[in-house]
């Protein structure tokens, strides 16, 4: 299953709608089909997608809102999905509608999904999935047209078997056995600590940490055992994955996760999301995982890497502007993409983004006088 497109309207903290596009809407060159996955016919999907942004703008709570769609589509019930903050502030009259395209085999498909809430209880009002097949005929511009789709599946208030905030993708799913494959990093933003537990391979440890000799984790007895080894060191042998932080540099950690996530998502063609990438990374730790993400044959089923970023430096390293959104927060949250302020990939983007020229990337120039004047007064002992 291949996201195509998230919509979200009535979110308490954005400005409506919010979209989300995965496909390559800039025109694709011979040379630039390289770094693009092809999911059929002419259309093409960006393996890469950055979300950049000052502080406060909200970049985590749409990561959370990209998040919360793929669990929907997982048939995973609404309640139960650790990012639902996101629909919090809704009264009991309002609603908030997403609307997921999506493409699984040979067919591309809308599940648009109605939410409500009932006291502390959100429940699905109202929710259809549409299809339509591929045709020779196709064209991108009626991508997300489905006047003429014809009805999967619609939501039966009366039915007794479905859960009222469970996703009729619970069928399709089940009959289809499509599902979106996820790594989900948010919790590691703030938190580093080893969550893969296995043994990993010497060249990424290596990688990381060149005087790493092994690291080894049992995981079959009742007590975790962890075996760590430095060259011409004795072994350690720890009991608690916490304890790995004295031992292995924050970046080392992070980068073990990350990557060993990222090499089960390009056996999958799956999704990771990471918020803050640049945390615990320097900036060509994290310019080689982007490369990975846009190389074939490291990634051959379009695995596709989402995260949000500080750094408008790391934007250089895209050749295309319409995988980079730019997010703002003015009395609500707002993401444009790059390629529609930006008509030409040559521009520097990380020059753009810092002299202003996006609008709402550089700090408030007001709050920015105010803690000047006031640090003033500090150093002059008032």
């Amino acid at each position: 299953m291949k996201l195509l497109k998230v919509k979200a309207t009535g979110l308490p903290l954005f400005d409506n709608p919010l979209q989300i596009d995965f496909s390559a809407e800039q025109r694709v060159s011979e040379y630039g089909r390289e770094k693009l996955y092809n999911i059929f016919s002419n259309l093409y999907q960006n393996n890469v997608i950055s979300i950049v942004g000052i502080n406060a703008s909200g970049k985590t709570s749409l990561l959370k809102v990209l998040l919360f769609s793929i669990n929907l589509l997982n048939n995973k019930a609404v309640n139960s999905i650790s990012c639902k903050e996101i629909l919090e502030g809704i009264t009991e009259e309002q609603e908030v509608v997403f609307e997921n395209y999506f493409y699984s085999q040979n067919k591309i498909y809308s599940l648009k999904t109605t939410i409500k809430r009932q006291e502390d209880h959100y429940y699905i009002a109202d929710e259809t999935l549409l299809s339509k097949k591929i045709t020779s005929t196709f064209r991108k511009s009626s991508l997300y047209d489905f006047t003429t789709a014809a009805v999967v599946e619609k939501r039966d208030t009366n039915e007794q078997y479905l859960l009222d905030d469970v996703s009729i993708m619970v069928a399709f799913n089940k009959k289809t056995k499509d599902y979106i494959q996820l790594a989900d990093m948010l919790e590691d933003t703030n938190t580093n600590i080893l969550r893969i537990s296995r043994d990993f391979p010497q060249e990424l440890l290596a990688f990381f940490d060149s005087s790493v000799d092994y690291l080894k984790i049992n995981d079959e007895r009742k007590n975790i055992e962890i075996h760590l080894k430095f060259k011409n060191k004795e072994e350690i042998i720890l009991n608690r994955f916490k304890e790995l932080n004295k031992y292995l540099s924050s970046g080392t950690i992070k980068g073990i996760n990350t990557f060993v996530y990222a090499m089960k998502m390009f056996k999958s063609g799956g999704y990771v999301l990471i918020d803050e990438i640049e945390n615990h990374f320097n900036q060509e730790i994290v310019s080689v995982l982007i490369r990975f993400f846009q190389d074939k044959t490291i990634n051959p089923k379009g695995a596709v890497l989402i995260f949000s970023t500080h750094y408008s430096e790391l934007l250089d390293e895209f050749e295309r502007n319409d995988n980079i959104y730019i997010v703002r927060n003015n009395n609500g949250i707002s993401s444009q993409k790059l390629s529609d302020i930006l008509k030409r990939n040559d521009i520097k983007k990380s020059e753009a983004f810092q002299s202003g020229y996006l609008g709402g990337t550089t700090i408030d120039y007001k709050p920015y006088i105010s803690l000047k004047k006031l640090l003033m007064r500090k150093a002059k002992g008032e």
